[in-house]
C-alpha cells in the first residue's frame, strides 16, 4: 500500500514550476471561478521564482512508502513596506493544497514553515496579512484559528488593462 510518510514543507526551485503554475490555475478556478492565462501565470511565477525580492514560494511534499515524493500544497510570501510600523508585512497568497491532500493538516504545516522563517527576521517583519474570498467561510475560519483577524480595511483593485497581455 502507498502511504503517505511525512509531509516536508521547503521553499520552492525552478524545478516546482510547472506544479505552481498548475495549482495556481486550479486555484483561480476553484475560488473564482476564473480561467488564467497560463502563458502569463507561467510568466509571473517564473519571474518570482528568479528573484526572491518579489517574494517567495514554500512547497509541502508529500514522501510515500513506495519511495515518491510529490508537491502537494503551496503558499506564496510577498512583502508590503509599512512606513507605520517601519517594517515588511508578509502577504500570504496562492495558499492551495490538492484537493486529494486536504484535511490533513498540510495548510497548517505550510503556515508554520512560514512563521518560523518570520521568526528568523524578527526585526524586519512586522505581521502577516491576508485576503480571503468574502463568501470562503471555510477559509475565514482557518484563519481565526490561527489568531488573524478581519481588518477594517476593505479591499480595492483597479486593475490596468494592458497587463492582461503577455509582455513582449
Amino acid at each position: 500500500m502507498n502511504k503517505p510518510l511525512a509531509v516536508i514543507v521547503r521553499r520552492a526551485t525552478m524545478s516546482d514550476l510547472k506544479t505552481i503554475v498548475n495549482f495556481n490555475a486550479a486555484l483561480a478556478r476553484e475560488t473564482e471561478n476564473r480561467a488564467l492565462d497560463v502563458k502569463i501565470l507561467q510568466s509571473g511565477v517564473e519571474a518570482l521564482l528568479q528573484d526572491s525580492g518579489k517574494g517567495w514560494y514554500a512547497v509541502a511534499e508529500n514522501a510515500f512508502d513506495c519511495g515518491q515524493v510529490i508537491v502537494v500544497g503551496q503558499i506564496l510570501v510577498t512583502f508590503e513596506w509599512s512606513d507605520w510600523r517601519n517594517g515588511n508585512f508578509w502577504w500570504l497568497q496562492s495558499l492551495y493544497v490538492h484537493p486529494d491532500h486536504r484535511q490533513q493538516g498540510i495548510f497548517r504545516q505550510l503556515y508554520d514553515y512560514v512563521q518560523a522563517q518570520a521568526s528568523l527576521n524578527r526585526e524586519g517583519i512586522c505581521g502577516f496579512r491576508l485576503y480571503v474570498e468574502e463568501n470562503n467561510h471555510q477559509a475565514h475560519q482557518a484563519y481565526a484559528n490561527l489568531g488573524f483577524q478581519k481588518t477594517a480595511y476593505h479591499m480595492y483593485e483597479k486593475e490596468f488593462l494592458w497587463r492582461t497581455k503577455p509582455i513582449k
